[in-house]
């Protein structure tokens, strides 16, 4: 039977520089310098060693396979002075036979680097790729006849789940004489169905089906290799049953069932760790994005950790996939896009939440030869096709890349990162741009894949204007883009850039160097920005109240505007215990209040209440500075 070792702790790390240092895995050495500015942040070879006795196992009977979870972007994989392997492309797990060099005791030497190249995605990108053995390390112990290990970091097995109740099990192992047993098991592990058979057809009577968020069922399929009747191998694997389906002019379906797709996009960073994180940070942002109702997330812009597709799994999540063929076509990178590719679609295959695979993003804002870049996404457009008949293909669109441009009209789906209202103005040629492309192309299904604007809780304004970077203006962006949304059922799915604030070294203008701060929560997670409970009115029914501007709370202006959001259907504004009004409103409440030199705001909707402090400051207090905003305007940042 196998077993797992992790080989995380006690890791001999050597810098570019030839530093040397202990570490532990998970590990970046860029989880300070990628998120400060400047574009200068560390890339290139480091080295990674770790001395270990071999695992006790039968060499006779047992294979030990040395597995990698995720390093950063390219790995070679050194034991005992023997090179076993080398991997481009650092999203994927990847593994190699480590058996036949493996000593009594071993030196395990593995060289990860992320410089800069012209062969492995991403090169070009609005995010920092961090160097380093980012996720877990471990041994694998297996019996010599086993579940397929070698085949593009797959499990061995993939699940094809039909609403009608049939399930298809293919498997693929070692042995010649190996016989495999697939047994299904309900939420209660129950068994449903149960036979024999490399390829098999089995039936689940009365199926309870995957509903996205509303009831997200899951099943197991318990495979079992089989040698002279006893069991050697096994893999356990979750799977959901459900259709999908997208209507040009009606949406997303989920067996059979409108489900319009409003959620978010997600980067896999947090400050001060960069992307070497435990499973507590991703359980924190799961929790985070249920929190405002989310029903959707495109886990952006590469192959995110396992586990994080795992909680997408049990907790309801339509997920959109994708590799990081990203900015600009590289010719050199072709088949770095199909192993990718490959890897993505065989790691994930089984996954329920995962609806969507996508080809690229923002392929055409610096791409050079234009009919190789075409060729390059038939290509995937077909391999992922011919690997996953039951899953649409998509791509991420840039807004000058207009709605005729070839590109656009590749994949089954199309989605734009579109930013009208921040980097140009005019928040209306939303309304124009889509209702454009959708009377020129109405059978083709379309969304947005980004949309956002920056917003700081340290920057505010009483005249919020785009480009000042303000808390306010990223609420009023919002509290417009969620209406416009609400008029459009056709668009297939929208995304919201991003749930999180993340780190984009090359960022050195306006708000914070080094960030992006398009997120609805800051880079550590511990602020919720107003924008963040906008959502959560919209999109959850447990009721609740939020004043906004809570962080505005020096305010110039004797008589201010409070901004109530809740989901309820009626809120209360109290100035100092005295009633100022009750209103009726759809999610935004907005309340005019007279301030003395310090008032107290309550706002009660129903059983919900909040609280906030504010201060008339007709000069502002030295605590504050005015600063010019990136674009329009002028605030006051404390």
């Amino acid at each position: 039977m196998r077993t797992v070792q992790l080989l995380n702790s006690d890791w001999s790390f050597t810098d570019m520089d030839g530093n040397k240092a202990q570490v532990n895995i998970p590990h970046t050495w860029n989880a300070l310098d990628g998120q400060d500015g400047g574009n200068d942040y560390r890339r290139g070879k480091c080295t990674y060693e770790k001395r270990f006795a071999a695992p006790s196992f039968d060499p006779e009977a047992q294979r030990v396979y040395l597995e990698f979870d995720g390093a950063n972007a390219s790995a070679e994989v050194v034991l005992n002075g023997k090179r076993l392997t080398t991997h481009h492309g650092g999203y994927a797990t990847f593994r190699c036979d480590i058996t036949d060099a493996l000593q009594g005791e071993n030196l395990l030497r593995v060289e990860v680097d992320n410089s800069v190249n012209d062969r492995v995605y991403p090169q070009k990108a609005d995010f920092t790729f961090y160097g380093g053995i980012y996720r877990d390390v471990k041994l694998l112990i297996v019996h010599k006849a086993h579940f397929d290990l070698d085949y593009y970091g797959g499990n061995g097995l993939k699940i094809t789940a039909q609403t009608h109740g049939s399930v298809q099990v293919r498997s693929w192992h070692t042995g010649e004489n190996a016989q495999v047993k697939i047994t299904l098991l309900d939420a209660e592990e129950k068994e449903v169905a149960t036979g024999y058979g490399e390829d098999i057809m089995l039936t689940v009577q009365n199926p309870h089906l995957w509903h996205g968020t509303v009831d997200p069922y899951l099943y197991t399929c318990k495979a079992e290799l089989l040698v002279d009747g006893d069991v050697v191998d096994y893999v356990n694997q979750k799977f959901g049953i459900r259709s999908i389906r997208v209507d040009s002019k009606k949406g997303f379906f989920l067996n059979g069932k409108a489900y319009p797709l409003r959620g978010v996009c997600r980067h896999q960073d947090w400050k001060g760790i960069g992307n070497a994180l435990s499973k507590t940070h991703h359980e924190t942002d799961m929790a985070l994005i249920r929190e405002i109702g989310a029903n959707t997330i495109r886990l952006a812009h590469y192959q995110h950790d396992q586990y994080f597709y795992d909680l997408c799994d049990r907790y309801g999540m339509i997920v959109w996939a994708e590799i990081p063929y990203i900015s600009e076509h590289m010719e050199s990178g072709w088949e770095n896009t199909v192993s990718q590719m490959k890897e993505l679609i065989v790691q994930n295959y089984n996954h329920p939440s995962i609806c969507v695979w996508g080809l690229s993003n923002e392929i055409t804002i610096s791409t050079k030869n234009k009919k190789d870049m075409l060729r390059n996404h038939h290509a995937l457009n077909d391999l992922a096709h011919k690997m996953d008949a039951t899953r649409p293909t998509a791509l991420a669109c840039y807004a000058v890349c207009g709605p005729f441009n070839k590109v656009a009209h590749i994949t089954d789906l199309v989605s734009w990162n579109l930013y009208l209202g921040w980097y140009v103005p005019g928040l209306f040629l939303n309304d124009l741009w889509v209702d454009f492309f959708h009377f020129c192309f109405p059978n083709r299904p379309l969304g947005y894949a980004e949309y956002g604007c920056e917003g700081m809780p340290n920057l505010h304004a009483a005249r919020p204007r785009r480009g000042d970077h303000s808390e306010e203006y990223q609420a009023k962006y919002h509290e417009y883009l969620v209406k416009f949304i609400e008029k459009r059922p056709f668009m297939w799915a929208t995304h919201v850039w991003n749930m999180f604030d993340f780190a984009a070294d090359a960022r050195n203008q306006g708000g914070e160097p080094g960030m992006n701060h398009k997120g609805l929560v800051t880079f550590d997670r511990q602020t919720k920005k107003d924008s963040f409970y906008l959502y959560k009115a919209y999109w959850t029914d447990t009721p609740f109240v939020h004043i906004c501007g809570k962080r505005y709370a020096d305010r110039t202006e004797k008589i201010t505007a409070v901004r109530v959001y809740s989901n309820c259907d009626s809120v209360t504004l109290y100035a100092d215990g005295k009633e100022i009004a009750t209103k009726q409103a759809d999610k935004v409440f907005v309340f005019t209040v007279p301030l003395g030199e310090t008032t107290q705001i309550k706002a009660v909707a129903g059983a919900c209440a909040d609280t906030a402090t504010l201060h008339y400051t007709p000069t502002p207090n030295r605590s504050y500075r005015l600063e010019k905003g990136k674009g329009n305007g002028q605030n006051w940042t404390k």
